[in-house]
């Protein structure tokens, strides 16, 4: 029979839910507040984990993150209950990593679905035993290569995400490593002031997240969907153990860092010796770089100018000047909002 632990402080909807579980078929366990749902999580290690988010003591927020750097705890599924309905809370609580999320007032047919769907996803992956290790093996091994990555990725979660949605937040913890089926990402970094400095630009194939898993330190950076994408999703259990174990393919993850350092000493130079003009064309390279099919003749693409003066590390305002320059120039072309290479060498050639 398995476990479920319910945590939630309104009395008698605790006590209704825990009957609706018990005539599911399901041992449950109860608790009144986030920091008692907590200390019996750790005593009772629950199958599933239902959780109110608006309690005293803890909130459920802070219950999922205690649970998720808890090494016996973070496998466990955990499934948010909440009044709040607003798009910005239900997201929150699917950003920070869990598993579903179920809007009060819920009926009984709803919960226990949701609550046997999740059981039922965890007994596949359960059942897959070292197919997991191959899959990752194959994922790793064939860095580059998208279409055989995307072919072994096809059995993880996947989520789909708007335009201009965070997908993780500085200070979360992470458990999860990330692939871009389709879409574009940034990656950004914030100072004091709020003033964004883009350090990455994501698109289809690539992997991000991963060096916060490895350190065990929470994200010190932002990540945000630049269009609608559909990412999906590893679970850290699965990442670590194949780093662990398996030597080829942590010096493949080893490889994978060596290369971001290099493009972040790259950019480091830039900001530092780099002109205003060879700064704003080199982020425009960089775009073309990162988000050109192979087809494009004049590349073009549609970006705000908050986000392009990021990546090229200045006021938007010098960045909106340093365009127009170039647009009288003829080294690009904006129409509707899009921006059109059309002399890439001469912006590649520019002196600094």
């Amino acid at each position: 029979m398995e476990k479920i632990l319910l945590i939630e402080d309104n009395e008698a909807l605790r006590e209704n839910t825990a009957e609706i579980l018990s005539l599911g078929n399901y041992e449950v366990i109860t608790a009144e507040n986030g920091k008692i749902g907590v200390e019996k999580a750790i005593a009772h290690v629950p199958d599933l984990i239902v959780c109110d988010i608006m309690m005293p003591v803890l909130d459920g927020y802070g219950v999922f993150q205690i649970i998720s750097m808890n090494e016996n705890l973070q496998h466990i599924p955990f499934i948010f209950l909440s009044a709040k309905s607003e798009r910005v809370d239900l997201r929150k609580g699917m950003e920070m990593g869990a598993d579903d999320y179920i809007t009060k007032p819920f009926t009984d047919a709803e919960l226990i679905n949701a609550i046997r769907a999740r059981f039922e996803k965890q007994r596949i992956q359960q059942s897959r035993g070292g197919k997991a290790i191959d899959t990752w093996y194959q994922i790793i091994a064939d860095l580059g290569n998208k279409d055989e990555m995307h072919e072994a990725l096809v059995n993880h979660d996947i989520i789909e995400y708007k335009k201009k949605q965070f997908i993780y937040s500085e200070g979360q913890h992470p458990n999860k490593l990330y692939y871009i089926e389709t879409g574009k990402v940034k990656v950004y970094k914030t100072s004091d002031t709020g003033k964004e400095l883009i350090t990455g630009l994501l698109s289809s194939g690539d992997f991000f997240g991963h060096i916060p898993l490895i350190e065990n330190v929470v994200y010190d950076e932002f990540a945000e969907t630049l269009e609608e994408s559909t990412i999906r999703v590893i679970p850290r259990k699965e990442f670590e153990h194949l780093i662990t174990t398996n030597q080829e393919i942590a010096l493949k993850v080893i490889k994978l860092l060596a290369n971001n350092i290099s493009e972040k000493e790259q950019q480091l130079v830039a900001l530092a010796y780099h002109s205003l003009r060879k700064r704003v064309a080199d982020a425009l390279l960089t775009l073309k770089r990162k988000y050109a099919n192979a087809s494009d003749d004049n590349f073009s693409m549609a970006i705000s100018r908050e986000d392009l003066a990021n990546i090229a590390g200045t006021a938007t305002e010098s960045l909106i000047r340093t365009l127009s320059d170039f647009k009288n120039e003829k080294l690009i072309e904006i129409k509707e909002g899009k921006i059109t290479i059309l002399e890439e060498k001469k912006l590649a050639n520019l002196y600094n």
